[in-house]
């Protein structure tokens, strides 16, 4: 893999562990404001759980002066609760939509955004370390085949050499065979000459 690219996965994935931490600092500090806004105008009523979820618990409850509320987006910290049951809400009076079940605070917040954290930045770690694997696995298997290459390219110049040396040697030999026989020929010219 090319390492540019690599560099920019690792980028995004790093982009992707910081934007889930963010967001679970948010969900923790968004918990902390939403206990500062009750304590500072709480007051504590009876409720009515008239539907629950995993993530949402909806309830109705009456202030003392005589309103029915439902907070818009249900009881903050729902947890193991179920319908019909009857529960004590700590709301703020200037705004009854934030309402809690009493004694619970922002500090249930701590445990799940925290988990979502490290679960997040595992996932994202994993992933950097397969990109990185990989990307080394790339390159080796590139110079692998660059040295397959290399040796294929050296294998055919050893053989253009092997060539050249027995067209080499032929001359050699075509040269030394026409050298005798020049030699014979003035041997036998000086032959019929002489005494």
């Amino acid at each position: 893999m090319n390492p540019v690219i690599q560099r920019r996965v690792q980028l995004g994935l790093l982009v992707v562990g910081v934007t889930i931490t963010f967001m679970a600092l948010t969900l923790i500090a968004g918990c902390f404001k939403n206990d500062s806004t009750i304590e500072a105008s709480k007051a504590t009523v009876m409720a009515e759980v008239v539907s629950v979820d995993s993530l949402h618990a909806a309830v109705n409850f009456q202030t003392p002066d005589g309103s029915f509320h439902s907070p818009r987006f249900g009881l903050l910290y729902p947890t193991e609760l179920s319908e019909g049951q009857r529960i004590s809400v700590d709301y703020a009076v200037y705004n009854p939509d934030l309402a809690r079940p009493t004694g619970r605070t922002a500090v249930l917040s701590i445990i799940p955004a925290l988990s979502v954290m490290v679960g997040a930045w595992l996932v994202v770690g994993l992933l950097m370390v397969a990109v990185a694997e990989f990307s080394r696995r790339w390159a080796r298997r590139d110079d692998s085949g660059a040295t397959t290459d290399d040796a294929t390219t050296d294998d055919e110049g050893s053989d253009d050499a092997t060539t050249d040396d027995e067209g080499g040697d032929e001359r050699d030999t075509a040269e030394r065979d026409t050298a005798g026989r020049d030699a014979a020929e003035r041997d036998e010219t000086v032959s019929p000459g002489s005494p």
